[in-house]
């Protein structure tokens, strides 16, 4: 099967960040096939892109790499997980994007990414898009498995968002966020 790697991000398109991604991605496999989720997510919206992830995996086919890079805690210490779950790997910060996911799928295996040999040799503290989601999506897609990536991750150190789920009021009035 053609390894698939989809992208989402709230990079824009109006600049080469997304396309850079995509070259990293295909120096290391040139047989990946790039699906572009959306690079449109506002800026740093994790809410946003959980919702979007959420409804947008379920149809692509098992085996497809997932990379969601809505990092408003790039350079920081946060953590790069690498998640297996129902057929699918995501790759994405702990930072509360992944909420739906693990909602849903409570079972999942969940790396640390932290094995540098899997990085580009230059990892700047800004760009953890190219340096380090891209070319881990790219050895994943080539047949790696997720726990050469690093150690498995402490579920209890997972990021949660509050992510308000509709409801029906008192008086029958549904309720939500948009």
């Amino acid at each position: 099967m053609t390894p698939i790697i989809t992208l989402l991000t709230d990079f824009g398109t109006a600049d080469a960040y997304a396309g850079i991604m995509k070259g990293v991605i295909l120096s290391l496999n040139p047989c990946a096939v790039i699906v572009d989720i959306t690079h449109s997510i506002d800026p740093q919206d994790v809410i946003q892109a959980a919702y979007t992830l959420e409804s947008a995996y379920k149809y692509f086919p098992e085996g497809a790499v997932h990379v969601v890079v809505v990092d408003p805690g790039v350079g920081s210490g946060r953590a790069i997980l690498a998640v297996e779950t129902k057929g699918h790997i995501f790759l994405a910060p702990n930072n509360g994007v992944l909420t739906l996911l693990f909602e849903e799928n409570t079972e999942a295996r969940v790396i640390r990414v932290e094995n540098a040999a899997y990085f580009l040799p230059s990892v700047s503290r800004t760009f953890h898009g190219r340096d380090i989601f891209a070319p881990v999506a790219a050895h994943i897609s080539r047949g790696i498995d997720i726990s050469e990536l690093g150690p498995l991750f402490d579920r209890n150190d997972l990021i949660f968002s509050d992510i308000r789920k509709p409801y029906l009021s008192e008086n029958g009035e549904l309720i939500g966020e948009i």
